[in-house]
């Protein structure tokens, strides 16, 4: 085994005896596909913290001739496959961070250089008959030729480049096309897969690497299962752990991500793979997003000056969606046209979650939701802040029946905050979920609840962890009055469907008079 070449198994025996291991080695079966194909240019692209390293080490293990690793996946899902035995242990592996390269280099030239020399040591070692001078790319070659062995190769970190080197364009090219002369139409490739941060297809105007097929957090297809922890994947943990299954969908789930199978479209619901380890070992739900990046990263894109951007994050930190055209990114950091390209690289980043259904992102949960308040709370988006700190207060007011605290709480973030300014009630229900920001604390909160004979505008529903607190049902109507929103709730019969809290809900209507502009609140307690 060499240091690059047929590295071995270590980093995925460590995986495997990691205390939660969570099995993704049917991702095997899909490489297996692509194996000698003209789909063997793979790159899968998914935010920190989402498997992809683990993903290229099980791969390596897999696939590597160095050693018989079939006491490591027996027993997992992959050996069940026909294509199992077929494939393993039958490739020379190559895997190459390239962070290590660009570390401990100080130039691309010197970066290309160190990491050719660095591969070409071990294929001397393991084909000296083979392998004559020093050109990597000719030596590949030659040891395709004489032995009809093809190559799997495994790049991590891909794109690491053109994120720590953002404004240098020469060294982008270089890089690019270095990659694409060692990779394109070459017979020794039997798969190149690269796993990164951005996807590949738009770097400028050079699309060197057009041959790869890109399986992104916007475009996942058949991917989409493998990086991330699935709902099954995490209610089984929750109840080995016996954890919260509520708690942890709350904190870490949100990322939607939309799968073919066959001809069945299947949506998966992905949850941060490495926040949901750590609340499961510690039993403590909280921002584990922070200890691996800072708010900081997010600071600077949320504040870029594009219209429209600042309403945007601010609509999304109320809870709604919005929509936006991924299609104009150009998968760098740098170049942004519009705030529809910043958002799109939080998608990537993880900071938004992509709708494919509706074209609309989301921020994904109560974790990523922390990182955003971080980040305002050091910025000049101080009516946003002061709106959030207020949320705790005008809570507790709802919870004392008092109405009119209340209203005159709402008509604060609204004056405050110029984006709220509405008209309808589409656009009131973002206020209200913004002036009461910290109910998520305590409630899963849903719009348009189906309950007694139709649709509540809001429901706030107590998780399991909060048992004491009261279920809320908020009903909301634009330049008409309070009462008729209680009436409504009676009379369409809203508490219905919400039995379990009869003796611990509260009713609250809520109207927005166009010309005074101003809210009333009528607040009662539902007495059966």
């Amino acid at each position: 085994m060499g240091s690059y070449l047929n590295p071995g198994s270590r980093s995925f025996e460590m995986a495997l005896a990691s205390e939660i291991f969570v099995d993704k080695s049917l991702l095997i079966e899909k490489t297996n596909r692509m194996l000698g194909t003209l789909q063997r240019f793979v790159c899968v692209s998914r935010p920190r913290r989402f498997g992809k390293s683990m993903a290229a080490d099980m791969l390596a293990a897999y696939y590597g001739s160095g050693k018989d690793t079939s006491t490591l996946f027996d027993s997992l899902k992959i050996s069940g496959c026909k294509t199992y035995r077929q494939n393993l242990n039958q490739y020379d592996v190559l895997k190459i961070n390239m962070q290590e390269f660009m570390s401990a280099t100080n130039s691309m030239d010197e970066m290309i250089s160190v990491l050719q020399q660095r591969i070409m040591e071990d294929l001397k070692r393991q084909y000296p008959v083979q392998v004559m001078g020093d050109n990597l790319i000719f030596a590949m070659q030659d040891i395709y030729a004489d032995t009809g062995r093809a190559f799997v190769i495994l790049i991590d970190e891909w794109d690491c480049l053109f994120r720590e080197y953002k404004q240098d364009k020469g060294a982008q090219k270089k890089y690019l096309d270095f990659l694409r002369a060692w990779l394109k139409d070459k017979d020794y490739v039997s798969l190149a897969y690269m796993t990164g941060i951005l996807p590949i297809k738009k770097y400028g105007s050079h699309s060197a690497l057009n041959m790869f097929s890109e399986f992104s957090m916007t475009n996942p297809r058949e991917m989409a299962e493998f990086f991330g922890f699935t709902e099954l994947e995490v209610k089984a943990l929750c109840e080995k752990y016996k954890r919260s299954f509520e708690e942890t969908r709350a904190w870490y789930d949100g990322y939607e991500l939309v799968s073919m199978d066959g001809d069945i479209q299947k949506n998966c619901s992905m949850y941060s793979p490495k926040s949901v380890v750590d609340a499961m070992l510690s039993g403590l739900f909280d921002n584990y997003w922070n200890q691996t990046e800072t708010y900081e990263a997010l600071k600077v894109y949320i504040q870029m000056n594009f219209d429209g951007l600042k309403d945007d994050i601010v609509r999304m930190l109320a809870g709604d969606r919005v929509h936006i055209n991924t299609g104009t990114f150009s998968n760098d950091m740098t170049t942004f046209q519009s705030k529809d390209d910043v958002l799109t690289l939080l998608v990537h980043l993880g900071y938004l979650s992509y709708h494919w259904m509706d074209k609309t992102v989301s921020i994904p949960n109560k974790e990523v939701s922390q990182e955003y308040v971080n980040a305002i709370s050091t910025m000049d988006w101080k009516e946003v802040m002061e709106a959030v700190n207020d949320s705790r207060e005008l809570l507790k007011a709802i919870w004392a029946l008092d109405g009119e605290k209340v209203a005159n709480g709402i008509d604060k973030a609204h004056r405050e905050i110029s984006i709220l300014q509405y008209n309808d009630e589409n656009s009131l229900s973002c206020t209200i979920n913004l002036a009461l920001y910290s109910a998520r604390e305590y409630y899963t909160i849903i719009r348009e609840l189906p309950t007694g004979k139709g649709f509540a505008d809001i429901c706030y529903i107590p998780r399991q962890s909060h048992p004491d607190k009261p279920a809320l049902v908020v009903e909301l109507k634009w330049d008409k009055n309070a009462k008729g929103a209680l009436t409504q709730i009676y009379d369409k019969d809203y508490p219905d469907g919400l039995k379990d809290y009869h003796g611990n809900l509260i009713l609250v209507g809520i109207n927005y008079a166009k010309d005074s502009k101003q809210h009333t609140c009528i607040i009662e307690k539902f007495e059966k």
